[in-house]
């Protein structure tokens, strides 16, 4: 379990427990992120930031945003809040008999605990606050949904593709949240690979209990592979000097690079056209969460970098990478404490990440502070 932050008050929410909902875009959260508060118009016009239930948030997302695909929830937990919540009457059309949560201050993005896509029909189920493993999951499908240029429903997940960078299967792929039989992942990921003109279909089992999916996938010739989800709590260690320091992504990019072609070899078809795409994709996510790319220099150039991902309460690690050449110098564990502190400085109490089951870095991971806390699976059919 989380315990409350120091400072912060138990509030009223007598009409419901666990997370309480906010809309909102996800242009409106990213400027949210910059200055740690979301303050949206209302808060002037009539004193309070407007909140939801998960059983009530259709009511004013089909009022303010008919028809739309684009906007997010904001999981918001009540005892991370400072601002007095009170329930009141909502709006005109409303049940009359409905009370909504109205917050009478600023909405901290720190007692964001997860964002969630919006969707139609759909009802919400936002994790619980001490739920890594939920947290975590939410992430991987929000921030991937948030920064694709096309985002398809199907029953049981959802699809993301993204025409400019079709070599990018992290952008272009079908993601399974529901527990479904392998023969209905198989038949969606087909009809999607033809409809979407995937070059291969590409799938990721997010249920966690999943593993006999992935298991009869593989049996029937799809490449599989496991992927463990870690995660870390709050407190983190405050920076320190060391040679790790926050850097311009585009200093990063000749690292990337290096490490791209290495890792997919000179028998890549298209090796050029891919490098570029897989570097090129990066600058999309800075727009829907906050990033900070860290590095540490040998001669001026980035030899070792590392990306952290702000989104509320929870970061996650990404693109942990080292020039082979300067490995064994602690240029890892510089990385990892500089994106630690810059997390907590933001306001989080979860940084997550993910590590391939069958090779060595998730146990130096662990001896970092980070423990298994879920698995998923990864699909691949050519």
């Amino acid at each position: 379990m989380v315990s409350r932050p120091a400072g912060h008050v138990l509030l009223v929410t007598d009409h419901a427990e666990g997370p309480l909902l906010h809309l909102i875009t996800p242009a409106e959260w990213r400027a949210a992120l910059q200055t740690g508060a979301v303050t949206p118009p209302s808060l002037s016009e009539v004193g309070f930031v407007h909140l939801s239930s998960p059983a009530q948030v259709h009511l004013p997302a089909e009022r303010l945003f008919p028809g739309r695909r684009d906007v997010v929830l904001l999981a918001v937990d009540p005892a991370r809040l400072t601002a007095p919540v009170r329930w009141e009457p909502g709006v005109p059309g409303d049940p009359a008999s409905m009370r909504f949560p109205h917050l009478y201050g600023p909405l901290p993005t720190s007692a964001v605990v997860a964002v969630l896509p919006w969707r139609p029909g759909t009802a919400p189920a936002p994790p619980d606050p001490a739920d890594a493993t939920g947290r975590a999951r939410a992430l991987d499908v929000s921030l991937r949904t948030r920064r694709a240029a096309r985002v398809v429903d199907v029953p049981g997940g959802v699809a993301v593709a993204d025409p400019a960078f079709p070599h990018s299967r992290d952008d272009n792929r079908l993601l399974v949240t529901d527990l479904l039989p392998a023969v209905e992942v198989a038949a969606r990921a087909a009809e999607l690979t033809t409809a979407l003109g995937w070059a291969a279909t590409p799938v990721t089992l997010l249920h966690p209990d999943a593993a006999p999916v992935a298991a009869e996938l593989s049996g029937q010739g799809w490449d599989v592979a496991t992927t463990v989800l870690m995660a870390r709590w709050a407190p983190f260690p405050a920076a320190a000097g060391g040679p790790a320091e926050v850097v311009p992504q585009r200093d990063v990019h000749a690292l990337w690079e290096r490490s791209w072609r290495h890792d997919l070899g000179p028998g890549e078809p298209d090796l050029d056209e891919v490098v570029r795409q897989l570097v090129g994709r990066e600058h999309r996510t800075d727009r829907v969460v906050r990033v900070v790319d860290v590095g540490v220099r040998e001669r001026g150039e980035v030899v070792a970098a590392a990306q952290l991902r702000v989104d509320g309460a929870t970061a996650s690690l990404e693109s942990v990478v080292s020039d082979p050449s300067v490995r064994r110098r602690g240029h890892g564990r510089a990385l990892l404490d500089l994106a630690l502190a810059t997390a907590g400085s933001a306001g989080c109490d979860l940084v997550v990440l993910d590590a391939a089951a069958d090779d060595w870095p998730r146990h130096w991971y662990a001896r970092l502070g980070f423990t298994e806390v879920g698995r998923t699976w990864d699909a691949v059919r050519r």
